[in-house]
């Protein structure tokens, strides 16, 4: 391997999911611990990979389109009264 660009491109969508896991429990497959610098050099290794295999709403980080968090507190709950309503006709 000549770098880390050459690394992460010979990263399976297996491995990838292994660096996955580990990031997400702090451990490795055999339990041992993830060290800082491992963390750190996972996450930019799970970053880079899924620049160019994911599209960019399932990668790490992502937090949807512009929309402000009042916009999308208020769309949630009239969502959710919409679903929770009384059916028309019924007796509560």
């Amino acid at each position: 391997m000549k770098n880390f660009t050459d690394l992460i491109q010979s990263i399976t969508p297996e491995t990838y999911k292994t660096l996955k896991l580990a990031m997400e429990i702090g451990r490795w497959g055999d339990g041992t611990q993830l060290t800082q610098e491992q963390k750190e050099l996972t996450m930019q290794a799970m970053i880079m990979w899924e620049m160019t295999h994911l599209p960019e709403e399932e990668r790490t980080g992502y937090l949807g389109g512009q929309e402000c968090a009042k916009q999308t507190q208020k769309r949630l709950t009239e969502e959710q009264a919409a679903l929770f309503a009384p059916a028309a006709g019924t007796v509560h």
